[in-house]
């Protein structure tokens, strides 16, 4: 399990946040998620390519091969199934951490992101930790 400072550390550092399987339905875990992010100062990029058009005001991408920006955290909501995919673009487009959702978890996945040098955090949800880490800093994590 990663340490908290070094959650800390990539919850700080990190400005662009793609979030992989993102709903545009409000009662779903991943539009509450983005919409705290996107209030927390993070730039989120939907990632569907189900999704009609705008969620939370951003247009959504069909893959993450399609974001041309640079994404600092790949933030996962679909089942593990699609983990090895969701890897393979994340090391294709040099994100910085694939960060896997409550109940998320592919170990070979993982190893294959982190031999990439790409951090990997699995089962833990970014909005809980992000919360639970602000309690203990002086500042928002986000400047």
């Amino acid at each position: 399990m990663m340490p908290d400072n070094e959650l800390t550390d990539i919850l700080r550092s990190a400005r662009t946040i793609a979030i992989v399987g993102l709903s545009d339905d409000p009662n779903r875990p991943s539009y509450a998620v983005a919409r705290f992010l996107q209030q927390k100062g993070y730039q989120i990029l939907p990632v569907n390519p189900k999704l009609p058009g705008p969620v939370l005001g951003v247009q959504p991408y069909a893959s993450l091969r399609d974001i041309v920006e640079h994404v600092d955290i790949v933030d996962v909501f679909r089942r593990a199934e699609f983990i090895p995919e969701i890897v393979e673009d994340a090391i294709v487009i040099q994100t910085n951490t694939v960060w896997m959702q409550l109940s998320v978890v592919h170990e070979e996945a993982a190893l294959q992101a982190r031999r990439a040098g790409i951090n990997v955090i699995m089962d833990r949800c970014i909005a809980i930790e992000h919360r639970r880490l602000s309690r203990y800093a002086e500042m928002d994590l986000v400047s």
